[in-house]
Order: C-alpha cells, then structure tokens, then sequence
C-alpha cells in the first residue's frame, strides 16, 4: 500500500480554520475531506501541515509517497487516475497541483519540472475559500451518502416520524428519531451513530447529522446542511457546516455559515446572510488582510475554533471571527473580530492567553476529553502569530 499524504493548500485563503487544523481536516459533509479520500482510496493518510500543527498532525514518510492536495474534493474519476500514477507523475487541473506520486520527499506544488505532468481533464472542485464549504456541501452530502450507504442497511425508522422519501433515509445504529419530519426528497438525510433528532424536528435534505450529534426539540433544519460530531443544535438552521463538538442549542437563525470545533453561540443568537440591498457581501481575507467580494448574495458567519459569543447576538451578513473570540455586548459586532478578542466592540480587548486555555480545558473536560500539551501548544503559537491583530475588528 502506497504511503499517502495531504499537503496543505490555499491554507491563508481557508482561514481561521486552518489556524488549527491542516486543510485536508475540514468538514463538509458526513466526512471530513480527509475521510473521504481515505474511504475513496481505501487507505490512510497523513498531513504536511505547518510546522506548529506537526505534532497533533504529524507526517508518515517513506521512500515512495502518494501526495494528495488537501483542499480537492475526491471523486471515483479522480482517484481512478491516481491510482494510475506511475513513480514521478502528476496530475494537473489548470495549472493546479491535484496528486503527485514520487520517490523521497519533493514539493508536490514545484512548478520546477521535478514531475512529469498529466492534465486531468474530469470535473475538479476545490476549497479556495471559505464560502466553498457551504456552496459545495449540497453536492458532497449526496455523494458522501452513497459511498457510507452503499450495500448497507438503514436501522428501523420509528413510526412516530413522518418520512417523505423514507429510501434517501440511513439511520446508523443506536441512532433516536421520534415525532419528526422528514423530506428526504430534496436530498438524503444521514442520521450518524448514537445521533438523537428530537420531537418535533423539521428536517429538508441533504442533511447529516454525524455521530453523537443532536438536534433539540422543534429545530427547523434545511439543506445543504452538515452538523458535525457531537454538535448540538437548535433554532433555525440553513445551508451550515458546524464541524464538530460546537453548541447552537438554542433559538436564533444561522444560515449560509460554517461553525469551527469547540463554538458555542448563546441563546436567540442570529446571523445576516442577505444584505438588504441585495449586493454581493463582502468577507474579511486573512490571505488578502482586506474585505473581498465572495460574489455570493448569500453569505453567513465564519467563526474559528473555540469562539463563542452571548446571548442575542446579532452578527452581519459576511462576519468572519478567529479562534477563541469571546463576543458579547450590544449592536452588530465588526465584520471581522481577530483571534482572541474578548467582550465589547468599542472597548474590545485581548484574551489574556492562560484564560482562554484554561475556558478551552474546562470545555474539553465536559466532554470527557484533556486539554493537552499539544493543543496548548497549538493555541499559543496561534495566539502569537495573531497577537498584531487590530482590536476592534475592522472592515479594512
């Protein structure tokens, strides 16, 4: 078996998710995009991330290497032509490197001729910036569904649910639905292991809602939308990827958005995600360090790992929050709210770093997980690396 590893790419353009994880680890459907090559290709894999992440990340090298980039989603007609590589070949998609097979450890991304270049010429997609996430997961939930579904059986549907569609439904084991409703006719619902939708939950595909994940009573959920492990979930929910281990347990509306690991969003809290002019909406760039136009009418809230904010927060339309932010007071927030920011907007101030870590240890020991050294370590170096943010966030 061919050693594989994903190498991070449009990193800066995929911030502040990739602050701390390497791009392959984001989550866009049933499957992180790592697990979804790993599945396609039956096979596991390792990262070339930033030097910072190597720890928690670490990469497996051996004398021949299968590098896969990060950021491109799999499909079957992709990694059949990777499979197809012989030693020192690459595919290309418009000048982008796809995957690379080759002896020792070269750059898979040297445009200085140390491969021997194939165009792909099927269908790419690849995560160039954040919007991506969303944009791309009504087509990735579908695809994902029929690749963990395929030859398997759904566990038994509670007669209690109303099912419109009910063979676009997989429940895996020890997952609880009663009183719902579900159309599954605009998509498949994946309902992960050990998952609970509660009474009286409206649900419109695609929809997954991966292990341990719940949706609290009366939510009204609508596709494309991914609730990652653990997640916890309430209100209104459109066209969002919560990662994994993040709480929107109560009322308020999140739409066109993605939700790091770790978030926690206060009761009645609500996103913009419509300008009321209707123009495009503008983002914060870390890549940029400049507003850009996402050329997308509809377009949410983008919060790092570990932020969280209070009750009855409002946030504008295109608002992107760092890592460990913790948000409250009055008003709209600033379109862009640095890492490690805490309370109000005018008189903003920094997250003292021992604080933020020891609110990040409490965190993880609800759930019955350590707050280790290494992720210590991965929250100071993104606390220094981000420490000549501005406070307030500004809309440069």
């Amino acid at each position: 078996m061919t050693n594989t590893v994903l190498f991070d790419f449009n990193r800066k353009s995929l911030l502040p998710f990739t602050f701390t994880r390497p791009v392959a680890d984001i989550r866009i459907g049933i499957l992180t995009n790592r697990q979804h090559w790993e599945l396609l290709l039956e096979t596991q894999s390792s990262s070339v991330t930033e030097d910072y992440l190597v720890k928690k990340f670490p990469a497996w090298k051996e004398t021949e290497n299968l590098f896969i980039n990060g950021s491109v989603i799999p499909t079957q007609e992709l990694v059949d032509a990777t499979r197809s590589l012989k030693l020192g070949q690459r595919l290309l998609s418009k000048g982008i490197p796809l995957t690379a097979f080759a002896e020792g450890w070269p750059d898979p991304t040297s445009p200085y001729g140390k491969f021997r270049d194939i165009e792909f010429k099927g269908k790419v997609h690849i995560l160039s910036n954040n919007w991506d996430i969303f944009t791309l997961a009504d087509a990735v939930i579908r695809e994902q569904f029929t690749l963990v579904t395929s030859g398997r059986k759904s566990a038994p549907i509670s007669s209690t649910n109303k099912i419109i569609s009910p063979e676009n439904v997989f429940l895996e084991a020890g997952a609880v639905v009663e009183c719902a409703i579900i159309n599954a006719s605009t998509g498949p619902v994946y309902i992960g292991k050990g998952a609970e939708v509660m009474e009286g939950c409206t649900i419109r595909g695609p929809l997954a809602l991966c292990e341990k994940a719940t949706l609290k009573m009366s939510a009204k959920i609508y596709g494309a939308t991914t609730i990652g492990p653990h997640c916890k979930v309430g209100g209104e929910v459109s066209n969002s990827i919560l990662f994994g281990y993040s709480n929107k347990a109560h009322d308020g509306f999140l739409g066109n958005s993605v939700i790091g690991e770790w978030c926690n969003l206060g009761a009645d809290t609500n996103n913009s995600n419509l300008k009321n002019n209707y123009s495009d909406v503008q983002v914060y760039s870390f890549a940029k360090q400049e507003m850009v136009s996402t050329h997308l009418k509809f377009c949410g809230l983008f919060m790092g790992d570990h932020s969280k904010c209070g009750i009855n927060t409002m946030f504008n339309t295109g608002t992107v929050v760092g890592v460990s932010s913790n948000i409250f007071g009055p008003g709209f927030p600033p379109k862009y709210i640095p890492s490690f920011s805490w309370g109000g907007f005018e008189d903003a101030s920094r997250f003292k770093l021992d604080k933020a870590k020891d609110l990040a240890r409490q965190v993880f020991k609800r759930r019955g997980m350590e707050f280790d050294s290494t992720e210590e370590a991965i929250f100071k170096a993104v606390f220094d690396m981000t420490e000549s943010a501005n406070l307030p966030g500004s809309e440069k």
